[in-house]
């Protein structure tokens, strides 16, 4: 008889997706505070995550993120956590993480990991968590559409341009790497 959970998660999988889990709360607390939702780059390994691994793993590695977060470890941006800060305000982009991973790794797989091809997945997957976000906004902070566009979309789409392109040029330059340190991430 094998043993179910080993062959379903292996170390491996495993020790990758808790990477990323790090890798987005580490990139959470480096923030800069623009208006009422601070830039983070939390985004930049989010996007990384969903090129670099499989759609499960990367799934897999935000619901973690999530959940970790819910139960109050201060790994949210500005070292926040629990069910105030994940269903807060801003928590719809925290939970826009998981259909921004989704779109972007299943297109992935689809159309091919190209750079112009991750930039468009990419773009697809950040409207993704920003239509997520901005509807919880609204409906949180009871704002009219346009509103919250201005606070919550509009300020923030040249710095999540930035953190596309770079995350499409390191995913094209770390995913060799990758799979062959880790042919079941």
């Amino acid at each position: 008889m094998t043993n179910v959970s080993s062959s379903r998660f292996p170390a491996s999988r495993i020790a990758i997706c808790a990477l990323f889990v790090a890798l987005t709360a580490v990139c959470a607390q480096i923030t800069i505070p623009i208006g009422a939702v601070p830039v983070s780059l939390s985004l930049l390994p989010v996007l990384l995550c969903a090129a670099l691994l499989r759609p499960s793993n990367a799934c897999w590695s935000m619901v973690a993120y999530m959940l970790i977060g819910l139960a109050g470890a201060p790994i949210f941006s500005n070292l926040q956590g629990g069910p105030a800060k994940l269903f807060g305000v801003t928590g719809g982009y925290i939970l826009g993480y998981l259909p921004c991973v989704i779109v972007i790794a299943l297109l992935e797989k689809g159309w091919g990991d190209a750079f112009w091809k991750l930039c468009i997945s990419m773009i697809l997957g950040v409207a993704a968590c920003y239509a997520l976000g901005t509807v919880w906004f609204m409906a949180v902070r009871h704002v009219d559409f346009s509103t919250a566009m201005g606070l919550c979309v509009t300020p923030f789409l040249p710095f999540d341009a930035g953190k596309i392109l770079l995350a499409a040029f390191l995913a094209g330059r770390l995913k060799p790497v990758l799979r062959k340190l880790m042919p079941s991430a």
